[in-house]
């Protein structure tokens, strides 16, 4: 039986649902139920860079399909998500930053390892719950990274259908040539097990070939869209490329300009391609708005860009957050346009869930907002956000208003529209600007904390939590009872 939080929690996704149709107007519930609500796929990277791909500036990677979904949408030049895996995926999930729901900073590490004993919380209401509650189909194929323990899985926060590995594909014992002394100390001491391939709930198997993954995430996100192809759908298709180790596919292997790296980036642009054909095919183009981006910045050491970007993965340097962001959605988004204004991965969950009718919960903060109007270029449309704040782990480290961003230690001020690299202080001439944007911390320090006990954070949500966590898969490959 579910508990009265639980049930109390479905009955306000319900109702906020209803509130939205009844605010349509005067459509008839044959109307409300025959209506073109869209559909959405998101197309979320691991670990690729700003300047990964060809729209946002590479001339090394050969990325035909992204340049046309470019050609066809819109390029969100400052759309951010989280500086590391597990909080940004939190943070798409549930539309708050990652530090409210308690996923910024696991008990062994900054993202969650294998049978972590926390994961995303049962209390917290997910995109794919919203659209679910409208009628939608969900699948979450590929890497999830939210808890691997069966109540944090895909299959319990929303996803009709899973198919994936629940963690990065660098948490198994195999070691390579691309590895360095600081991953395989973090596996040995870890002491991690193979990685396991789940269906739903169920491990199918152990991993033994990584170069095969992308291939078969994008099989199963075509099957899934021929599957729903006659109602309104998520596809949620989380790339492990192009984490480390890296595995580029059989078909792509040694065919770039950028060694593995390059030619894994050019496997997702395929796979990409593939996804956009199958939705031709089907007739669905019209009516589906794809998202492409990537959850951090690329790590630099292994041939990835952020350029003009200072910084990558793991810090709150905009080359560490600020995602290369692609939207699509033809006849309602203008072809070849591009938004600057500041948007995040948190605004997915209010702007998907109003197209579709649903409304986000109004019994908590909701960090993220309607971007829409941005989208859909009407005019005098601003970002809906008054600040941005970059936290690494607990700590709030810079804060971003319009287009000032203020490092807090050092009180470094960088006007981003102008020095987008950050490499002009220019904190002395605009100490007014500085103020504001110390009164914006401080007000975020006392929502969010900032990891001191003078500053807990009087918003916070915690993560989900299970006792006696256990590994989905052993050593010797033998797979857990409760998921076989």
């Amino acid at each position: 039986m579910p508990s009265a939080n639980r049930f109390s929690r479905h009955v306000t996704i319900a109702l906020g649902s209803l509130l939205v149709l009844i605010a349509r107007g005067n459509a008839s519930p044959v109307e409300a139920a025959e209506d073109r609500r869209p559909s959405f796929v998101v197309l979320f990277v691991d670990d690729l860079g700003y300047g990964d791909v060809g729209p946002f500036g590479n001339s090394v990677h050969r990325t035909p399909n992204l340049d046309r979904l470019a050609a066809e949408g819109m390029k969100l030049t400052s759309f951010y998500a989280a500086p590391c895996c597990t909080p940004s995926r939190a943070q798409l999930m549930t539309g708050c930053y990652a530090r409210r729901v308690g996923l910024n900073d696991g008990p062994q590490a900054w993202v969650l390892l294998p049978n972590d004993p926390i994961g995303l919380d049962a209390e917290e209401v997910t995109l794919p719950e919203l659209l679910k509650s409208r009628g939608y189909a969900t699948a979450c194929i590929g890497k999830w990274h939210l808890g691997d323990q069966p109540p944090f899985m895909p299959t319990r926060h929303g996803f009709d259908y899973y198919f994936g590995l629940p963690y990065s594909n660098d948490m198994w014992p195999p070691f390579n040539e691309s590895d360095d002394p600081k991953m395989v100390a973090m596996r040995e001491k870890f002491n991690h097990a193979p990685l396991p391939l789940v269906r739903n709930e169920k491990v199918l198997q152990a991993v033994e070939d990584q170069s095969v993954l992308t291939e078969q995430y994008t099989r199963e996100a075509i099957d899934f869209l021929r599957r729903s192809a006659d109602r309104p759908f998520f596809l949620y298709l989380a790339h492990t490329a192009v984490h480390v180790p890296l595995y580029p596919g059989k078909r792509f292997l040694g065919k770039s300009q950028n060694g593995k790296y390059g030619d894994w980036v050019e496997e997702v642009d395929g796979s990409t391609g593939e996804i956009l054909a199958a939705l031709d095919e089907l007739g669905l183009s019209r009516r589906t708005l794809v998202v492409f981006t990537s959850d951090n910045g690329a790590s630099l050491r292994w041939g990835g860009s952020n350029s003009p970007l200072r910084g990558g993965k793991g810090g709150t340097y905009e080359g560490g957050l600020r995602e290369p962001c692609i939207v699509r959605w033809p006849g309602r988004i203008e072809a070849g346009s591009v938004c600057d204004e500041m948007t995040t991965e948190m605004d997915l969950l209010p702007t998907l869930a109003k197209l579709a009718g649903a409304a986000p919960p109004g019994d908590r903060i909701i960090d993220g907002r309607d971007v829409w109007p941005l989208l859909s270029s009407q005019p005098g449309a601003q970002s809906p956000h008054e600040a941005f704040y970059y936290f690494s782990r607990k700590r709030l480290e810079a804060v971003r208003s319009g287009p000032w961003k203020l490092w807090l230690g050092k009180r470094r001020l960088y006007h981003l529209g102008r020095d987008v690299g950050e490499t002009t202080d220019v904190a002395a001439e605009h100490p007014d600007v500085v103020e504001r944007l110390l009164a914006l911390a401080d007000r975020a320090r006392h929502d969010l904390g900032d990891g001191s006990p003078q500053y807990p954070g009087e918003n916070l949500r915690p993560a989900g939590r299970v006792d006696n966590p256990r590994r989905l898969i052993d050593h010797d490959g033998t797979i857990a009872p409760d998921v076989r």
